[in-house]
């Protein structure tokens, strides 16, 4: 029989992209506000791995990622990811998005991403939201999966989440031993 284990608290992760580059600033500390501190910030990284957005928000658009300093439960994803939705519905114009936030949490094992939309690899977690597994580390580095959107797949993403998957493995060295 499977023994119930209450899972490690994992490292709370939010991606953004946006056309208009001053809107990072609010959007970064409207987040703070509402998730506290951060750790890690990523550089700029160029979004031009689709066209998926370009109606909707316009070129170029720019990626910046936050890792945030307190660990979260992991059954707070569908919780968070109303939070940034309604922060995203917050800076739309004219019912256009005009940032697209995309939550998420790194455990030792793997890096997971919330996501609205359903599909074959997706697992539904409440609220109308699903779980997209979308790398897993093994061998010393995150490996894509054959689902995993480019831009996850890209060096400057994998260096960022590389670097947050280093903290937050101290981080759960100090939190286990609380």
């Amino acid at each position: 029989m499977s023994q119930r284990k209450t899972p490690k608290p994992a490292k709370l992760i939010i991606g953004f992209f946006l056309k208009e580059r001053s809107l990072a600033r609010p959007v970064a500390e409207a987040l703070v506000k509402r998730f506290g501190h951060v750790d890690l910030v990523s550089s700029w990284m160029s979004f031009d791995y689709t066209d998926y957005y370009t109606t909707e928000m316009g070129r170029p658009l720019y990626r910046r990622m936050l890792a945030f300093t307190d660990l979260i439960e992991q059954d707070d994803l569908p919780g968070i990811k109303l939070i940034t939705n309604g922060l995203e519905e917050q800076w739309a114009k004219d019912d256009l998005r005009r940032i697209n936030i995309d939550p998420g949490y790194l455990v030792a094992s793997r890096f997971v991403l919330a996501s609205g939309k359903d599909f074959t690899h997706r697992v539904y977690i409440g609220q109308g939201f699903y779980a997209d597994l979308t790398l897993i580390y093994t061998q010393d580095r995150f490996q894509p999966l054959p689902w995993t959107y480019p831009d996850y797949r890209s060096e400057p993403v994998q260096q960022f989440l590389y670097k947050a998957r280093q903290k937050y493995m101290f981080d759960i060295s100090v939190h286990v031993t609380r």
